[in-house]
């Protein structure tokens, strides 16, 4: 059935939205939740189960205690209290990536509550509260085969990966964001983006939207302008990127508009969001928590970390990523246009890593938003995947500051470096990229330059010293561009003075 959608502005100056977002982090220890099956991406199918993850009759769990210190971990740094005393359950529910029929997970019990993040939107501070973070196994993974969408309805069959079965994963819940209609999809984007940095910086998971180690669900309602309770929620799972978050939200405001206008009653379901399309479509009608027949997990004991423990983890926190930016922006002189591009690159950290190598801030900068970034980009990689460490590109900044290497030659000892052809000094002497630094050649290609312009030579002699340019580049042309482009400028005004 089409779905008619309202105008972002129209549904702004009708209605006001309330968002609530799930966000599921899974945790990089070695094993899983409760055994001790590797948890590493990417294996053959079916490859790293037990009969614990594949919750076969007789298989006893045990929880993981790294996934409960990084639980604690991040439960602090969103400002959440730690429970005294709490344990884990079993949701009741059957689906085919699930073995056991039930998923382990937290219900009223979860190991961090009541916290909060403040996010940043265009100069404006907003306060996301945190209902609760806890624990929980991630489910198997299922492709369906044959039909045109990937999804299950009109597939010829469905295969199943157990490998992600029982990976620890953290989710945690928002309470109802209220903020004004125009901001909400900029801050869902924001919050899950400095969520994702703070998680990073915890150093709990590597926080692949890309690998879905970090996902959300996006719940949505809309109420009429100045209502007194909230509308009925839809829920876009498994969203797997900053930008598709702030467009589920957009299409799902647009979509509810559509249907209260008409008169009629959203459902309350989960939705799939189409990355191609910006849109989402109906996935299933949404269970309550009482469809889920929660009751305690018989074969775990509770988790009761000693306040001990917990001080002791708060000693280790990182600082606070939004803090952090603010504090580099100001010791490394970038502009805010600068910073934006920074982070927006993901390139903070390589480019504190290179200054601290000895490079200066704005150098750094240069290579990797720059030069890096595009290299990244064309390959499909992350920035950090890119096959160049921040020592690197303080090595190659080095021999440009020595004049050893020009910027434009400095992109070829990139390509170099990118290939394994060694350190920095290696492929510039095998490929021949020092600059000239003998006066001797540069001279005579001067001359050569100087007697196919003969009317340039007057001009400087006139004092028009800016028509040097068409004689440096004719240096730097017959040179390959090994000639220091300053030094032939002294040449050329010592030999016209």
């Amino acid at each position: 059935m089409m779905e008619t959608l309202v105008p972002f502005d129209e549904v702004i100056a009708k209605y006001d939205p309330a968002l609530g977002l799930e966000v599921h982090v899974e945790l990089n220890t070695n094993t899983k939740m409760f055994c001790g099956c590797p948890t590493v991406f990417g294996g053959e199918p079916n490859t790293q189960v037990c009969p614990t993850c594949l919750g076969l009759p007789g298989a006893m769990p045990v929880v993981n205690g790294k996934a409960v210190e990084s639980a604690i971990r991040i439960g602090l740094a969103l400002n959440c209290s730690i429970a005294e005393w709490c344990r884990f359950a079993r949701k009741n529910y059957f689906y085919p990536d699930m073995p056991k029929n039930f998923q382990t997970s937290q219900y009223d019990e979860p190991i961090a509550f009541d916290g909060w993040l403040d996010v940043e939107v265009e100069g404006e501070t907003f306060r996301v509260e945190i209902e609760r973070a806890h624990m929980e196994e991630d489910t198997g993974k299922s492709t369906h085969v044959g039909g045109a969408t990937g999804r299950i309805h009109g597939a010829e069959y469905s295969l199943v990966d157990y490998n992600r079965a029982g990976i620890p994963l953290i989710e945690i819940v928002t309470r109802p964001i209220l903020v004004p209609a125009e901001k909400a999809p900029a801050v869902a984007r924001a919050y899950v983006g400095q969520l994702r940095d703070l998680i990073l910086a915890l150093g709990v998971s590597d926080a692949r939207m890309d690998q879905g180690s970090i996902r959300a669900d996006v719940n949505l309602s809309l109420a009429p302008k100045g209502a007194d309770k909230l509308g009925t929620r839809s829920e876009t799972k498994n969203v797997n990127s900053l930008r598709s978050v702030e467009r589920a939200v957009r299409f799902e405001m647009s979509r509810h508009a559509g249907i209260l206008d008409a008169g009629g009653a959203v459902l309350q379901e989960t939705r799939h969001f189409h990355e191609d399309t910006g849109t989402t479509s109906s996935g299933r009608e949404k269970s309550d928590a009482e469809d889920y027949r929660y009751f305690p997990e018989p074969d775990l004991v509770p988790v009761a970390p000693s306040r001990e423990w917990v001080e002791e983890l708060r000693g280790t926190l990182p600082e606070n990523p939004t803090q952090k930016r603010a504090r580099l922006q100001e010791e490394y002189g970038f502009s805010d246009l600068e910073m934006r591009d920074v982070w927006a690159a993901g390139a903070l950290p390589l480019i504190e890593a290179t200054v601290a190598e000895g490079t200066a801030p704005q150098s750094a900068r240069k290579w990797w938003v720059a030069e890096l970034l595009r290299r990244a980009n064309d390959a499909g990689v992350e920035l950090a995947e890119v096959g160049v460490t921040p020592k690197q590109v303080a090595e190659v900044q080095a021999l440009v500051d020595a004049k050893t290497i020009n910027d434009k030659l400095a992109r070829q000892v990139f390509d170099g470096l990118i290939a394994g052809e060694g350190t920095a000094a290696e492929v510039i002497e095998k490929r021949g990229l020092a600059l000239v630094s003998d006066d001797g050649p540069l001279l005579a290609a001067i001359d050569e330059a100087l007697a196919a312009q003969p009317d340039i030579a007057e001009k400087i002699r006139g004092g028009n010293h800016a028509a040097a340019g068409a004689v440096i580049g004719a240096v730097m042309k017959a040179t390959r561009g090994q000639a220091d482009a300053a030094r032939v400028r002294e040449l050329i005004l010592e030999k016209l003075a």
